[in-house]
């Protein structure tokens, strides 16, 4: 769940806002007198960020300048974005927001007393300021995931893996939380490649992965790290829990179907964890992880081998 907080992106959006006029309280009066009046700030202040985020956070709070509200909730399911914003309350009233044909998502205001007919009307009037910004936030959001994700698997890619490691470990530090890496190599991976060709080898390739993440928590982060190894980063799990997701991440794989032409392909994977340790940099962990992949190919694959 999101809650409007304060983080080094919104520090950013105020400056910018300070900069437009309105850093300062005492040029937005509380409670403007007409619907026009808050549609043209709005209009300023929506414009200032690309996160969905910040910009519906500011649209919550500016209108509750004229219709209090105790819960804004939003999501855009191709962008796999669920943002919640107050408290549930036992009325709600919902809209499907759109521009030019173009789903932007579905907006769902709550609060406990039922909305008045003028409400509705003011709230309608003041959506359309939210479908430039919202739009242009979802182009800038999926522009930024396809920089970051594998086209084929659809996991996340090496540069993803590269900037989301070193957050981990700072994260899994300052909450004193455990964090383990699971390193994923499909076995023979070339003979299939060798013998059924390589488009077969990339339907297998997209299918592990959707075997991968069909076993983890929302949490939890699958990239693909090489041409037939993936990655996958545990958040707040130990090594005994570790070990745990990485066997049945191996049984997933090996009992899902894999066919080229008629023809089923028996596949199997091998598994290396490691877990971080005190003062352990990323580099380490990974290089731990990669040594216990080779100990578990070295010792006839189809397995999970363990990091010392």
């Amino acid at each position: 769940m999101k809650t409007p907080t304060q983080t080094n992106a919104i520090d950013f959006d105020s400056a910018k806002l300070q900069r437009l006029g309105f850093g300062q309280p005492s040029l937005l009066p509380r409670r403007p007198t007409t619907v026009p009046q808050l549609r043209q700030q709005l209009g300023m202040l929506l414009q200032t960020s690309l996160e969905p985020d910040r910009i519906l956070a500011v649209f919550f709070r500016e209108v509750q300048r004229l219709v209090p509200l105790d819960a804004l909730h939003y999501r855009h399911q191709t962008s796999d974005l669920r943002l919640e914003f107050g408290h549930r309350g036992h009325h709600s009233v919902s809209y499907s927001l759109s521009h030019e044909g173009e789903h932007l998502g579905e907006l769902i205001f709550r609060r406990n007393q039922r909305l008045l007919e003028e409400e509705l009307g003011q709230l309608e009037s003041l959506l359309s300021t939210l479908l430039y910004p919202m739009r242009n936030a979802l182009l800038y959001r999926a522009a930024t995931r396809s920089a970051l994700r594998d086209p084929l698997t659809e996991t996340g890619n090496r540069i993803a893996m590269d900037q989301t490691l070193q957050r981990e470990i700072d994260m899994a530090r300052r909450h004193m939380h455990p964090l383990s890496l699971l390193m994923l190599d499909i076995d023979h991976f070339k003979n299939i490649n060798d013998t059924h060709g390589h488009a077969a080898g990339d339907s297998v390739l997209r299918a592990v992965a959707a075997a991968i993440k069909s076993q983890l928590r929302n949490v939890d982060m699958v990239f693909r790290f090489g041409g037939e190894e993936f990655l996958i980063l545990l958040s707040n799990t130990g090594r005994d829990a570790a070990a745990m997701v990485g066997e049945r991440l191996r049984k997933a794989a090996q009992a899902q179907d894999y066919w080229a032409e008629g023809t089923r392909i028996e596949l199997t994977v091998s598994l290396g964890c490691s877990t971080l340790l005190a003062a352990e940099s990323g580099e380490s962990l990974l290089r731990r992880a990669d040594s216990a992949l080779y100990v578990a190919k070295r010792e006839g694959r189809n397995r999970l081998a363990m990091a010392g």
